[in-house]
C-alpha cells in the first residue's frame, strides 16, 4: 500500500511540475547542442489553423473622388477614395460586429451622427490601426494588422486586461498585489500589476524590463532589487504564454541580458512592447469617458491590449497571414481626429453580453 501511495505521489509531483500545459508538446533545437537553445511548443496551438475572412469583395480602386467629398463627418478615412471607404466599412462589419451589422456603430437614419459611443470608439481604433501599420513596421513589418487581428468577429477582443483593484487598506487580506493568480502571469504568485507597469505610458520614456543587475553590489547606478525582478519575471511569463514560446525564442541561454548574442526576435519584441505601450496610453486610455461602465475594469479604466490580444498563443498572429495587404485604407497616416470630453446621456448603444474576464500583455526587452 505504501508503495502504491509513493508511486501516486511521485506521479502527482511530475504533473505539478509540468504546470497547466498538459497538452502534447514538440521541441526544436535553436542553437548548438548543449547550449539549452531549444524551443518547446504546445502542438495543438502551434498547428491550429486560424480562420482568416476573405475581403468582402474585390478591392476597389484607390482613384476617384475622395471619401470626404461624398460623406459627412468623416474625420479619419477622408483621404481615401469613396469606394475604398465603403469597402473598408464592409470589412469592419465582418471583423467586429457580424451579427449586429452597420447599426452597431451607426444610426441608420443619420449615418454621420456620433450619438453612439461605438462609432467614436471605432474611429479611434481606425487611427490606432493606421498608426501601427504606418509607424510601427519595426514590429508588424509588411504583414500589418486589421481589426480582425484582435477582434476575431467579436465586439470585445477575448484577450484584454485592466488595472488590478486596489488592495485593502489594512493588514488582513492585503496581499500587496501578489499571491493572487491571474492568467496574465501564468497563474503564478508574481505581481498582478506588472502589465500596468510595463504596458502603459509613453513609449519614448523607457521602462526597461530588466532582471539582471549590471554589478555585484548596489550603487547609485545600479538599484535593481529582488522585488523589481518579480515584475520582470511576471511580464516575461505573460509574453511566453501569449506567443506560445519559451525564453530562448528571444534570449540566448548563455546570457539572457546580452543583446549581441540574442536572437533577432528580441529586437522585434523590444519594439512590440513600446508599440503596446503607445496603443494603451495614447489611443485606448483616451476613450475612458466614451466607454460605458460594463466595458471598464474595477478601477474605471477601459479594457487594454497586450501581446495576447493579437498573438493568441502564436508567435505570429494568425500564423503570419498578411491580411492587411488587401486594405489600403489601413496603411495611411493616423490623422488628428479627437475624442469628445463628454457624451450625451444616456449613451444609446447595442448592449452585448457581459465581456469575458481579462487576459493580459507583455514582451521581452532589454
Amino acid at each position: 500500500m505504501r508503495r502504491i501511495t509513493a508511486i501516486a505521489l511521485a506521479a502527482l509531483a511530475a504533473l505539478s511540475l509540468g504546470g497547466c500545459e498538459l497538452s502534447h508538446k514538440v521541441s526544436g533545437q535553436n542553437g548548438y547542442r548543449g547550449t539549452g537553445m531549444d524551443q518547446v511548443t504546445v502542438k495543438k496551438v502551434a498547428m491550429a489553423k486560424d480562420e482568416v475572412p476573405p475581403p468582402p469583395y474585390d478591392p476597389p480602386s484607390t482613384d476617384g473622388p475622395r471619401a470626404k467629398e461624398q460623406f459627412q463627418n468623416l474625420q479619419v478615412l477622408g483621404d481615401e477614395s469613396a469606394e475604398q471607404l465603403s469597402y473598408t466599412m464592409a470589412a469592419m462589419t465582418a471583423w467586429v460586429a457580424p451579427k449586429e451589422g452597420c447599426n452597431y456603430c451607426h444610426n441608420p437614419n443619420n449615418m454621420a451622427s456620433d450619438e453612439l459611443y461605438t462609432k467614436v470608439v471605432a474611429r479611434r481604433m481606425l487611427q490606432m490601426t493606421r498608426n501601427i501599420n504606418h509607424n510601427w513596421q519595426s514590429h508588424v513589418a509588411q504583414t500589418g494588422v486589421t481589426c480582425w487581428t484582435c477582434h476575431r468577429g467579436q465586439a470585445v477582443p477575448t484577450n484584454h486586461w485592466t488595472m488590478p483593484p486596489a488592495p485593502p487598506s489594512g493588514i488582513i487580506g492585503n496581499r500587496h498585489g501578489q499571491d493572487d493568480p491571474i492568467a496574465a502571469t501564468g497563474f503564478s504568485s508574481l505581481p498582478d500589476a506588472s502589465l500596468a507597469l510595463y504596458l502603459t505610458g509613453d513609449p519614448k520614456k523607457d521602462q526597461n524590463i530588466r532582471v539582471q543587475a549590471t554589478a555585484a553590489h548596489p550603487s547609485s547606478a545600479d538599484k535593481t532589487s529582488v522585488m523589481q525582478t518579480e515584475n520582470s519575471y511576471a511580464v516575461m511569463i505573460h509574453v511566453s504564454k501569449a506567443l506560445g514560446v519559451n525564453c530562448t525564442f528571444c534570449h540566448n541561454a548563455q546570457a539572457l541580458g546580452a543583446w549581441p548574442i540574442s536572437t533577432p526576435k528580441r529586437a522585434k519584441a523590444w519594439y512590440g512592447i513600446r508599440m503596446v505601450r503607445e496603443t494603451n496610453g495614447q489611443y485606448i486610455s483616451s476613450l475612458t469617458n466614451a466607454f460605458p461602465a460594463y466595458r471598464k475594469g474595477p478601477m474605471g479604466d477601459p479594457f487594454k491590449v497586450s501581446c495576447a490580444t493579437c498573438h493568441q498563443g502564436k508567435n505570429k498572429p494568425m500564423g503570419g497571414y498578411p491580411m492587411a495587404k488587401d486594405y489600403h485604407a489601413l496603411w495611411g497616416a493616423p490623422g488628428n481626429a479627437t475624442v469628445p470630453a463628454t457624451f450625451p446621456a444616456p449613451l444609446q448603444a447595442p448592449t452585448p453580453t457581459q465581456p469575458v474576464a481579462s487576459a493580459a500583455p507583455a514582451t521581452p526587452a532589454g
